[in-house]
This record gives structure tokens, sequence and C-alpha cells, in this order.
């Protein structure tokens, strides 16, 4: 069985670091999809909740804020709990294990740390200018 997703989009708004009764960091964030184009429509996008924990998780919260290009590889997953009334709520969101930061830098950000943040960290820094690109 197969459970993988692989997600490019904006932050709808800046992420939402928490720690859990044991001390584990959870970072939630909203990312904005864009759906393919169809003919004679306006562009769509559908708006995903991502879940991230523990090095990841502070990662995101220290880094990432509204508007910012990101790719999430991760599973989903859905979960449901019980409201105040009696009510049963259903839940799915994406869990993300790999964050990667697609737009640039801006002069004044500090470059994060990507320990334990992507499985390929030294492939996924580039500190030239856009045009250096080789595609």
């Amino acid at each position: 069985m197969l459970n993988k997703v692989v997600l490019i989009g904006r932050l709808t708004k800046d992420p939402d670091l928490r720690y859990t009764a044991a001390g584990i960091p959870v970072c939630t964030f909203t990312l904005a999809v864009d759906r393919p184009k169809s003919e004679g429509k306006q562009k769509e996008a559908d708006f995903i909740p991502i879940v991230t924990w523990r090095k990841v998780a502070e990662t995101c919260g220290k880094y990432l804020v509204k508007g910012r290009l990101i790719a999430v590889c991760g599973r989903i997953q859905v979960r449901s709990y019980e409201t105040q009334e009696g009510q049963r709520r259903y839940v799915t969101e994406v869990v993300g294990d790999e964050v990667k930061f697609l737009s640039w830098k801006q002069e004044t950000e500090q470059e994060p740390d990507m320990t334990g943040f992507s499985p390929e960290p030294e492939q996924t820094r580039f500190d030239g200018e856009p045009d250096d690109l080789p595609f």
C-alpha cells in the first residue's frame, strides 16, 4: 500500500508552532495549491491543511511566512474527534515529512538550519542567482 503526497504551493498565513504536553514541537499551516487551469475558467486553488512534527516543525515555525512558496512531501491522514455537543468530526490533512523552501530568501533572512529537514540538504542549497540555473 502507498500513501505519498507531493505538493507545491504558498502559505496562506504564518504557520502556528505549538508544543504537545510532552514537549514535542508541532507546526500547522495551510498551503494554497493551484489547480490546473481549464479553458475559459478562472484560476482555482485548493487549500490544504499541513501538519509537521519535531525538527521539521521547529524549522517551519522559525522560517516560514505567509506567501512563501514551498514543496511538501508526506502522507494524507484522516482523523476524527468528538465535539462538546457529541458530534463526530473528521479532519483530512497532510502530514509533512519533508519541506523544501522554493522561493528565494530575502536579504535580511537567515539561512535555515536544514539538519534533519531534508534527506539531502546539500542538494537543496543554491547560493547563486536565478539566472545562473542551468535550466
